[in-house]
C-alpha cells in the first residue's frame, strides 16, 4: 500500500508488515502517513476478517525516528513534527478522525471493525510499543523489549496509550511504565497482561489465530469486538484533547530539552522544579 507498509490479503487475513526495516521500523512521517491510511483502508474492506500487524526486519518498531529527537535537542518545540511530517495535525477530513495523526496512527488500528493481532519482536520502544497497544491481542517473543519510552525524551505519551494501556494491564502499572521508561520482556509482558501470549514465532502464532478467526462468522466477530470494546468512540475525545495538550506544553521547554540532551551527551539531566 506505500512504501513503509505492505499488505497482502488471503483467506480473509490481512497480513501487514511495517516494512523499514534497515531503519528498525522507525516511524517518520511517511510511516504515521501510511499507518493512518492503511488503516482506513482496511476498514472499508468487507472481504478482511482478522488482520495480523507486524514488522520486517530485526524489531516491531523501534519508536519515533531519532532525527525527531534530534531536533528537540537543539531546542526545536512548538509541535511534534521536527522531521517525522505533520503528525501534530488533527484530521478532519474524509473519515473525520477526533484525533491527531500520531494518535490517529494508533487508534485507527484499535477502531478497526475486525479483530487486529500485533506480531511484536526485537523492540518496540515509545511509538511502536503505543502501536501493539492499539491491537486487540498481541503475540510477544520472550527476548521482547517493550516500553513506554516517552519519558526519556521529557514528554508524555500522546498516541492514545493513556486510554489503552490502563485497560490492559491496571492504573497503577501504566503509571509506573510511562513514568520510568521501563522496560519489559515477554515473560513479564504476559504477566501483567501487556501481551496476549509468548512464542518463539510470534507472526506464526498470530496467523495461526487469525485463520481461525476467519472461519468464524464476520458479523458476530465485529459486533463481539464492539461490545468487549464497550465505550463509545465520543468519550475518548477528551482523553485525546487531554494527550495533545500535555505534549504541546511540554515540547521546547528546558527540562524536555535538558532531557534529550542529557540522554545524547550520556550524562544525568538536571532538572529544574515545577514553579
Amino acid at each position: 500500500m506505500s512504501e513503509r507498509i505492505t499488505v497482502s490479503v488471503e483467506g480473509g487475513v490481512a497480513d501487514v508488515h511495517l516494512d523499514r526495516g534497515d531503519k528498525m521500523n522507525a516511524m517518520d512521517g511517511k510511516m504515521f502517513a501510511a499507518l493512518v491510511a492503511t488503516a482506513d483502508e482496511l476498514a472499508e474492506r468487507n472481504d478482511v476478517r482478522a488482520v495480523v500487524l507486524s514488522g520486517n526486519g530485526p524489531s516491531f518498531c523501534a519508536g519515533l525516528d531519532f532525527s525527531g529527537f534530534q531536533a528537540m535537542a537543539g531546542g526545536a518545540g512548538g509541535d511534534e513534527s521536527n522531521s517525522t511530517g505533520s503528525i501534530g495535525a488533527v484530521d478532519k477530513k474524509e473519515r473525520e478522525h477526533v484525533t491527531h495523526q500520531a494518535q490517529q496512527a494508533v487508534w485507527g488500528w484499535h477502531q478497526l471493525p475486525m479483530p487486529v493481532i500485533a506480531a511484536v519482536h526485537g523492540v518496540a520502544f515509545g511509538a511502536g510499543c503505543q502501536l501493539a497497544v492499539g491491537a486487540d491481542i498481541r503475540f510477544v517473543t520472550p527476548d521482547v523489549r517493550m516500553s513506554v519510552l516517552e519519558i526519556r525524551w521529557g514528554i508524555s505519551p500522546d498516541m492514545s496509550i493513556t486510554s489503552l494501556l490502563p485497560n490492559l494491564i491496571g492504573a497503577d502499572r501504566a503509571k509506573e511504565m510511562i513514568w520510568t521508561g521501563r522496560e519489559v520482556n515477554g515473560s513479564e509482558a504476559v504477566d501483567i497482561g501487556l501481551a496476549t501470549h509468548m512464542v518463539d514465532d510470534p507472526h506464526a502464532g498470530a496467523m495461526e489465530l487469525a485463520t481461525l478467526i476467519a472461519t468464524k462468522s464476520p458479523h458476530a466477530i465485529r459486533a463481539g469486538k464492539r461490545l468487549v470494546n464497550g465505550v463509545a468512540t465520543e468519550d475518548y475525545n477528551a482523553q485525546f484533547l487531554a494527550e495533545r495538550e500535555e505534549i504541546g506544553v511540554l515540547i521546547g521547554t528546558p527540562n524536555q530539552v535538558e532531557s534529550v540532551q542529557a540522554y545524547f551527551e550520556k550524562r544525568p539531566p538536571v532538572y529544574t522544579d515545577p514553579s
